[in-house]
């Protein structure tokens, strides 16, 4: 897999990583198959970011999937059927294997039911199998009396058997032939870019949306928040070019996104809570903002310091200029102030405090949300037709 990456990669930072990775796995100390360890996880989570510099996407998730293997993280049967041919084969005949015995025993059970309730219904019937489905969640992985004792490989079988599952719950339901012509037809269609627009669109719009109703829980953590923001960079704006797979780049310092503008220059983006009761606060017949901004404001001086310090030796590993380095703190929401302050008071206490900081700047969940709406209006608006020209008499 790493020869077939490398043929494929015209980064020569990206080959030299992955170079410096099959040679450890060519190397004494190879452990398994592929090989493992901390050096080789660290060569290939380079490669991956040398990738992401380069723009290269497919790349950057090839080797980060090749890290978590080697870190113990995605079973190796997973990486194979995703980028060996011969893996995906095998696997696809074991799958259908597997459908097959499980059709097949499921209509001698049908067969065995109606033997024993000749009068059984189809109610009947689906009220077995959810019977059989309910049952299957008290079957565990683990060394217990009362458990299921598997073996590694068979524990990576059965992780792989679920997310092939997730694959067949995409197939599409009424597949006709009329349809798939239809497809291959508008495939090749010359306004086939615009499908591919709107399926991005609509991609967005759900991110959005879950992004929004994390945000409307009072109960959503930090971690909820930014499992929906992971690898969305373009809801901070179109001046990034992805999402950095690295999180630390110096010792204490952990981003919660780290993002790459175009000029190759980092910008932190730093996440709290939306529930933050005391956002604003008045105090001497002023509105302000209360001590958790400040807290927050403070740690990214922190991660901005720590970068500064040692730039030169992040720009030496990891090719990334944090002397120009900036932040973004996103926290609170206007709905959690108990009705004490609007959004536009919010909003203009925000102003005011952002104007005395150079490198770093404090926004709400809200504007956070109500600008991505406005990238995705602009993006969806159809673009005006120039006026046609009088012609000449």
């Amino acid at each position: 897999m790493l020869e077939e990456a490398l043929e494929l990669t015209t980064s020569p930072e990206v080959g030299r990583s992955i170079d410096r990775a099959a040679a450890y796995i060519s190397g004494p100390r190879r452990h398994g198959k592929y090989g493992k360890g901390a050096e080789l996880v660290r060569h290939l989570e380079a490669g991956a970011q040398a990738a992401v510099l380069a723009q290269d996407w497919d790349m950057a998730q090839r080797l980060q999937r090749c890290a978590a293997c080697a870190s113990g993280q995605l079973p190796l049967e997973v990486l194979e059927v995703q980028y060996d041919a011969r893996a995906k084969r095998r696997g696809d005949a074991y799958v259908r294997r597997m459908a097959e015995m499980g059709s097949r025993q499921a209509v001698l059970a049908i067969d065995q039911m109606l033997r024993e309730n000749p009068q059984a219904t189809t109610a009947d019937v689906r009220d077995f199998f959810q019977g059989v489905a309910r049952a299957s969640q008290y079957v565990e992985i683990g060394g217990t009396d009362g458990g299921v004792d598997l073996s590694p490989k068979d524990a990576d079988r059965l992780m792989f058997l679920g997310r092939m599952e997730l694959a067949v719950r995409r197939l599409p339901r009424d597949a006709t032939p009329e349809a798939a012509a239809f497809l291959d037809d508008l495939i090749g269609a010359p306004d086939a870019s615009v499908l591919v627009q709107l399926v991005a669109m609509k991609a967005r719009r759900e991110s959005l949306a879950a992004l929004r109703a994390a945000v409307d829980d009072p109960d959503s953590s930090e971690a909820d928040l930014h499992a929906c923001l992971k690898n969305q960079e373009w809801i901070f704006g179109g001046a990034y070019a992805g999402e950095l797979v690295r999180r630390q780049y110096a010792a204490g310092t952990i981003l919660d996104i780290p993002l790459l503008r175009g000029d190759g220059s980092l910008h932190v983006v730093e996440l709290k809570r939306a529930v933050i009761p005391r956002l604003v606060v008045r105090r001497s017949g002023h509105v302000m903002l209360g001590t958790h901004v400040h807290r927050a404001v403070s740690q990214a001086q922190n991660y901005l310091r720590s970068l500064d310090e040692n730039r030169e030796a992040i720009r030496t590993a990891h090719g990334i200029d944090c002397r120009r380095a900036s932040a973004t703190v996103v926290i609170g929401h206007s709905r959690y102030l108990g009705g004490t302050f609007t959004a536009p008071e919010v909003a203009e206490v925000l102003r005011t405090y952002n104007t005395h900081l150079s490198r770093i700047e404090v926004i709400t969940y809200e504007m956070l949300l109500e600008s991505a709406e406005r990238v995705l209006a602009l993006t969806a608006a159809p673009p005006e037709d120039p006026a046609t020209p009088e012609e000449a008499p």
